[in-house]
């Protein structure tokens, strides 16, 4: 009697024609502009003691900053900043294409919320500004990134707060014909700044024009701000440049 054959059925195995979940090679919004090929980064971690140095960039449609109508649309920014509270913005230096502040924040989650609503605040008078007075601009104003820098001592302080006040010497906006008439940048909160080297031994700061509105700010809170900074390398001038290499 011959041995009984088996018959083993092959289980069919349907393949997976689409993945579920996980990190997928490619996936997402593709980054656009200038700065498109910069990878995403973990934002530093930070104490409420230390300030930021936060730079933001604005996309090539909106044009300079450095006009009447969009300082007065990043001004009406400040102003909300400063009642909403989630940030404290101590200094603003508007550049042509970016942004510097110096802010304090109690912790990652309110300054990213800070500056989303900033952003948010600032881009909304922009596009106002920028429309033909019946309607206003539609598009992106800001780089998808903003860059943050944690100040962690005495002299980074110092050499921050020159770096951002002075920023307008360094890309020659002091020789501008809207600006050359002023020893600190109009287009910054230099004008509120107390500490200048020129106002040592003065006993008011510098008289502010009628026809000028400065940039709504906050007194600092943190010691670096404050006090810290003047250890880090004494007066600063209204007259420095900073250096190229920052």
């Amino acid at each position: 009697m011959g041995a009984k054959r088996t018959r083993i059925r092959k289980r069919h195995v349907q393949q997976t024609l689409f993945r579920r979940g996980g990190k997928r090679r490619g996936a997402g919004r593709k980054p656009t502009g200038v700065r498109a090929g910069q990878r995403h980064c973990r934002r530093p971690d930070f104490k409420s003691s230390q300030p930021l140095h936060v730079v933001m960039r604005v996309v090539p449609a909106v044009g300079s900053l450095r006009r009447r109508t969009l300082y007065k649309a990043m001004r009406n920014a400040t102003i909300t900043a400063a009642l909403r509270d989630r940030i404290r913005i101590v200094h603003v230096s508007l550049q042509r294409t970016h942004v510097h502040m110096l802010v304090e924040a109690e912790h990652k989650t309110a300054l990213a919320r800070g500056l989303q609503g900033f952003q948010v605040s600032a881009a909304r008078h922009i596009n106002t500004a920028l429309g033909d007075g019946i309607r206003r601009r539609r598009g992106k104003v800001f780089a998808d990134r903003y860059h943050v820098e944690v100040i962690t001592s005495p002299t980074q302080a110092h050499r921050t707060i020159r770096y951002v006040l002075c920023n307008w010497r360094k890309h020659k906006e002091d020789r501008d014909k809207l600006s050359c008439t002023w020893l600190v940048d109009p287009f910054s909160t230099g004008i509120l700044f107390p500490d200048w080297h020129e106002l040592q031994g003065q006993p008011w700061m510098w008289p502010i024009r009628e026809t000028y509105d400065p940039l709504v700010v906050r007194t600092p809170r943190s010691w670096l701000l404050a006090e810290g900074w003047k250890r880090g390398g004494g007066a600063i001038s209204a007259r420095d440049v900073p250096s190229e290499g920052r």
